[in-house]
């Protein structure tokens, strides 16, 4: 059984190359950081308009998805601002 992940083994081996460094701040920088987790988090009401059809299209997809649409929508718009949306070809 492996216990570590791609991602995991990837950043323990970042680590014992020396890629690590502590900072001075400790306390300050987490706390920073984690004002940054808590702000991402907060969710905004929004509204938008589009197509009938594509509106019947997402619903079709989250059902298939089996997510509310709502989620679906939210998900499609945080991968593509994130940079992780892809074309198919």
């Amino acid at each position: 059984m492996n216990k570590f992940d791609d991602y995991e083994k990837e950043v323990l081996k970042s680590f014992e190359r020396g890629e690590w460094r502590s900072v001075d701040n400790l306390q300050e920088k987490k706390e920073e950081y984690a004002q940054y987790a808590k702000a991402s988090l907060k969710k905004r009401r929004i509204n938008i308009r589009m197509s009938e059809k594509d509106f019947i299209d997402i619903k079709i997809k989250s059902l298939e998805e089996g997510i509310p649409y709502q989620t679906l929508i939210s998900s499609i718009i945080h991968k593509y601002v994130s940079g992780k949306l892809v074309e198919k070809t």
